[in-house]
């Protein structure tokens, strides 16, 4: 290969770039920008807005260019974001990643991309940008949406799912883990901005997952974060990205940029001078493929080396990383795919299916006080719904969906909203509905409340539907305050109060005054701060975003239909001003109280309510004294003493007791999704490595530390039910190649 078709291999071009305006591929443009090959093709079907058919039409023809057109004959590698689902036209939309986290279902999300890769191949789709592994404890941020909450070992498990059902057995979708690293942190919870984090916070908390993920899960790519860490950006750091990656825990995919984070290093950072410098820094660090188009490598990389400014060994080691991965995903031995056969995986009986579980099983019942839920459709004469989020299918969706990431693109998108899915049970039942907006989700605008309280007054029940427009905000302008549809949720939408954005809280009041039993319905990315409704409205349900049958989901838990299960992945607080408020801060921040409010969160990590009650029994454990190179066990018997089925989230937490530093207050070390019919118990067992309860220690090393711990299980990290303590006899540095990473769990039938 020459210079320059090597360096072509470390770039990108995106589809906008190659296609004409009435859509077809532009032959200059293909000359122009692929005639020496190209590493990554941006977003084809996605961001050019194609059916599945033409997708994998267009896809074709840019890899038949590359094999007939080029000296080498070498294909792309196209790429697809999916956070959600696939971002694209027709593709099936999930909820989004907070609600599947409240499912604490490992093996739904699996199913979930196991369905999506179906469809990324079928376009010719071999790599795809997700999942988020940013561990969220800045509650401002917009992106808490798409992760999957603030535990770094619920996050790790549930993302090494999302990589198994994504890549398959290998053959499948490259998955990349994202943001590389400490993402969700930012100062000020702005998208991007500096964090300021120690290494043993850093290590312990937000590189676990990506630890855990590529060591466990062979995820096969990683994206660098856009921010600095202490005054260096991620883009340039070489000890994040080449010594702890590769050379620490032994990573041997692709790492790739996020869109447009090695111009940033110019631009933004400026660390860089011009974009020639940007590109050797960023290849230099270990970023191997810029994305989403070649702006800073390309010629700059070949003039840096001509130049004697960059060793042409870093680019063939780089190219190496990009061909293996060509060769593993089957391109260079063909990479076309069946145009005719494109759409079959898209629109199915099962995707859709699927979407119905993950959106019902995400709903997370908060308070139900007097038995206000489930409804009763037979004693219903008029069920009021108000609410700017009850009768929009936009806004059930996250900010990497398709039609909310391009608001502007006419789409066949169809979803079930919640009016949708009430009215539908009014026919089965025979109650009327009545729907009042009553005002927008932001914006001042009170006009629609009278006659949304008017609804209310004049029903039996009334259902108010409120929450966060999610979207990503492309913009550099702030946002109007009185515009109706501001998006507060989502990439680019970082905010500085968590209440309900607009009127709504005032719509909620004034609906209660009538003093007709009230439901709210938080239909949003993030946690808001509610507390007047916890405290004054009998029932409240978290229903994220929960996708396009999300309003199928949410009615099904309204009506009984189905028994909440969802427990929560984060801590909701009561304001803005106790963050971080996540269950595993260290005790003097735990227990410090504020002149006018508590410490503690409104709702904790793993809250979530259910129509049935579940008891435990005492937590025992195997052994009271625990080898540093030894498991543990631990088994608890949880019955069902209600009367009806349902699921519990069983979660074991793990506390030192005398540490010789600062701990948090517990951490989760284990949990299980478990179904108990009513009347029935069972036994589930925990077997825990003495590797997870090892620490960085004073010089940063990991290692087990001897002492007393405790074993907790509770219905939540507020809830402990049971607990049991054991000693670990020593001291023992935990080499990586010894580390476990996650429990091992087991369920069995018991007598109660």
């Amino acid at each position: 290969m020459t210079l320059t078709e090597k360096a072509a291999q470390l770039g990108s071009v995106n589809a906008g770039a190659l296609f004409d305006e009435q859509g077809h591929l532009d032959e200059a443009a293909l000359d122009d920008h692929l005639s020496n090959g190209i590493g990554h093709l941006t977003r084809v079907g996605g961001e050019g807005s194609l059916s599945p058919q033409t997708a994998a039409e267009r896809t074709n023809e840019i890899q038949e260019y590359l094999r007939e057109e080029t000296r080498l004959g070498v294909p792309a590698i196209p790429h697809e974001e999916c956070l959600s689902g696939y971002m694209g036209p027709e593709g099936t939309t999930f909820p989004q990643m907070i609600g599947v986290a409240s499912t604490w279902s490992p093996d739904l999300l699996a199913a979930i991309t196991d369905n999506i890769r179906r469809q990324l191949e079928a376009i010719g789709t071999a790599h795809a940008l997700s999942p988020v592994l940013d561990v969220a404890r800045d509650l401002r941020w917009g992106r808490v949406e798409e992760t999957f909450g603030e535990d770094p070992y619920l996050v790790a498990s549930m993302a090494c799912s999302y990589v198994d059902g994504l890549q398959g057995d290998g053959d499948g979708i490259s998955a990349t883990l994202k943001h590389f690293a400490g993402h969700s942190v930012g100062a000020g919870g702005k998208n991007r901005s500096s964090v300021s984090v120690g290494r043993r916070e850093l290590r312990e908390t937000h590189l676990f997952p990506f630890e855990a993920a590529v060591r466990t899960a062979n995820a096969e790519s990683v994206m660098n974060a856009y921010h600095d860490i202490d005054g260096v950006p991620c883009a340039s750091d070489s000890w994040l990205l080449t010594d702890v990656l590769r050379e620490e825990w032994g990573f041997e995919g692709t790492v790739v940029s996020d869109y447009y984070s090695v111009e940033f290093l110019r631009s933004e950072h400026g660390v860089a001078a011009d974009r020639q410098e940007a590109g050797i820094t960023a290849l230099e660090a270990g970023i191997d493929v810029e994305l989403p188009y070649t702006d800073c490598y390309g010629e700059h990389l070949v003039t840096a080396v001509e130049e004697g400014q960059l060793d042409e060994e870093t680019i063939d080691q780089a190219v190496r990383r990009v061909l293996r991965m060509k060769a593993r995903k089957g391109l260079l031995a063909d990479a076309s795919v069946d145009p005719e056969t494109a759409s079959e995986p898209f629109g199915t009986e099962t995707a859709t299916q699927l979407t119905a579980q993950a959106a019902r099983e995400s709903m997370t019942l908060l308070k139900n006080d007097d038995d206000t839920l489930p409804l009763s459709g037979e004693e219903l004469e008029t069920l009021a719904v108000v609410g700017p989020k009850a009768d929009d299918p936009q806004e059930l969706l996250g900010d990497y969906a398709y039609p909310a990431h391009y608001p502007e693109e006419e789409t066949d998108f169809e979803a079930t909203t919640p009016l949708d899915a009430v009215r539908a049970r009014s026919g089965d039942h025979g109650f009327d509905v009545c729907h009042e907006q009553g005002c927008a989700t932001t914006g001042h605008d009170t006009d629609g409340i009278d006659q949304a309280v008017d609804a209310v007054a004049a029903a039996d029940v009334a259902i108010a539907v409120v929450g966060a427009r999610s979207a990503v905000d492309f913009s550099d302008a702030e946002g109007d305050d009185d515009r109706p549809s501001v998006p507060t949720s989502g990439e680019g939408c970082d905010v500085v109060t968590l209440g309900l954005p607009g009127v709504q809280q005032e719509l909620v009041e004034r609906c209660h005054e009538t003093d007709t039993p009230l439901i709210v319905v938080v239909v949003s990315g993030k946690p808001h701060a509610i507390e007047w409704i916890a405290e004054e409205v009998p029932a409240v349900l978290q229903a994220w975003l929960p996708g396009e049958q999300g309003g199928a989901g949410i009615a099904s838990v309204l009506f009984g239909e189905h028994n909440p299960s969802g427990h929560l992945p984060v801590s909701i607080p009561r304001t803005v001003g106790q963050l971080p408020v996540h269950y595993s801060r260290k005790p003097n921040t735990a227990n410090e109280e504020y002149v006018y409010t508590e410490s503690d969160p409104l709702y904790a990590f793993g809250h979530g309510l259910s129509y049935t009650d579940f008891e435990y029994g005492d937590l025992s454990v195997s052994t009271d004294e625990l080898r540093p190179s030894g498991t543990v066990t631990a088994e608890v018997i949880v019955g069902n003493t209600g009367d009806r089925a349902g699921h519990d989230v069983v979660q074991l937490y793990a506390s030192a007791q005398n540490p010789d530093q600062a701990r948090p207050v517990q951490e989760l070390v284990g949990f299980e999704r478990v179904h108990i019919d009513a009347g029935d118990a069972k036994r589930v067992r925990f077997e825990v490595d003495a590797s997870q309860l090892a620490y960085r220690d004073r010089n940063l090393d990991l290692a087990v530390e001897a002492g007393p711990y405790e074993f907790r299980v509770g219905h939540s990290a507020a809830d402990i039910v049971a607990s049991a303590s054991f000693e670990v006899t020593e001291t023992k540095p935990v080499p990586l190649p010894e580390r476990t990473y996650f429990t091992e769990t087991g369920v069995s039938d018991a007598e109660r």
